[in-house]
């Protein structure tokens, strides 16, 4: 019996290798977010993420094919994610600020997939076939908009070849897109507290009305000073953050959270003096960009309740749960959530 079960495990082993091969071998040909025709594998196994926003995206729909990080997670990132992903090398990055991955690492790491997910522009296309043509790897980009997010995950979900996931995944962007426009129908626009995001330290970095850093809180009803430049990001003084006088402040900088009421210069803005300065919380990805991906669904509502306590979805912590469960695969615990969003009420 011995060589016959032997002999049964070989051929199954050998049928599982050859199915491996088939399904890797396998390609077929998508139109990424630039128009390119790109012929990809069948099911993608191993995937490099040109970025955070698409190692975000990526974490969410098909972890196991992650070949590595833009950059390290950090410690405090570390208990929110799928034990699998934690340990992975950090590769650098093809598009953003930071460390940009050397070409001969890309190819190390053997990707059989490139994506990227964020702007859509000439530049990114030019960098897409740039880097396809000199690794031999199908790169696709796709379209990183806050309204896109219910289709990308959808697109993203085929071309894994993780389908199911992806309508799971959407679905839940559809209602609390849904759940956001239900609010927003019973307060009237000139109800709606106007906003000011600071970044930095010092709070003087900020994001314009438009912009894919500040797109989350136009999408939730909130009045952005900051008027639409030609630039996402703007530099500005406390005098112009005086003079804009802003209800509400959304920072993701700890620092700047931790002492703006005690910062001579912002003294007196309407948001520091009434107590309504709010952290976003980080770990492991923030709630209002940091990166501007997926993540931001849950920053939506997280938003949503600081803007409009009467109206918005009572129970934080139980929203929070239920997303980091369905989208990162891990369920805080109590203590969990109470460091995480205890860290978005300073001064509460």
């Amino acid at each position: 019996m011995m060589p016959l079960r032997l002999t049964a495990l070989m051929a199954g082993a050998l049928a599982m290798g050859l199915a491996a091969l088939t399904a890797a071998a396998e390609t077929r040909t998508i139109t990424d977010a630039t128009g390119r025709q790109i012929e990809v594998p069948a099911d993608p196994r191993r995937v490099f993420a040109a970025g955070p926003p698409a190692a975000t995206l990526l974490y969410t729909l098909k972890p196991d094919a992650m070949v590595g990080w833009p950059r390290a997670p950090g410690a405090e990132d570390m208990p929110f994610l799928r034990p699998g992903t934690r340990d992975l090398p950090a590769l650098g990055r093809l598009t953003g600020k930071g460390d940009t991955v050397n070409l001969e690492v890309l190819l190390t790491a053997r990707p059989d997939l490139i994506v990227d997910y964020g702007t859509v522009n000439a530049t990114y296309r030019d960098l897409a076939r740039r880097v396809q043509a000199q690794t031999g790897t199908p790169y696709a980009l796709i379209d990183g908009s806050l309204p896109t997010i219910p289709a990308t995950l959808r697109t993203l979900g085929e071309l894994l070849a993780e389908t199911q996931r992806g309508e799971t995944l959407a679905a839940y962007a559809e209602a609390t897109f849904a759940g956001i426009d239900a609010i927003l129908a019973a307060i009237p626009e000139d109800r709606r507290p106007t906003v000011y995001l600071a970044r930095g330290p010092e709070g003087i970095e900020t994001a314009a009305r438009g912009s894919i850093n500040a797109e989350i809180i136009d999408r939730v009803g909130g009045r952005n000073v900051v008027a639409a430049g030609p630039d996402g990001l703007a530099t500005v003084s406390p005098e112009q953050v005086q003079a804009w006088a802003p209800e509400v402040i959304v920072t993701i900088d700890a620092d700047f959270a931790a002492h703006v009421g005690t910062m001579p210069e912002w003294q007196g803005i309407p948001a520091v003096r009434d107590g309504r300065v709010y952290l976003a919380p980080a770990a492991p990805f923030g709630f209002i960009d940091s990166p501007p991906s997926v993540n931001r669904l849950i920053g939506l509502k997280w938003l949503a309740q600081k803007l409009y306590p009467e109206a918005a979805a009572p129970d934080i912590e139980a929203e929070v749960a239920r997303f980091y469960t369905l989208f990162y695969g891990v369920t805080p615990d109590r203590a969990a959530l109470a460091g995480l969003l205890g860290s978005g009420h300073p001064g509460e």
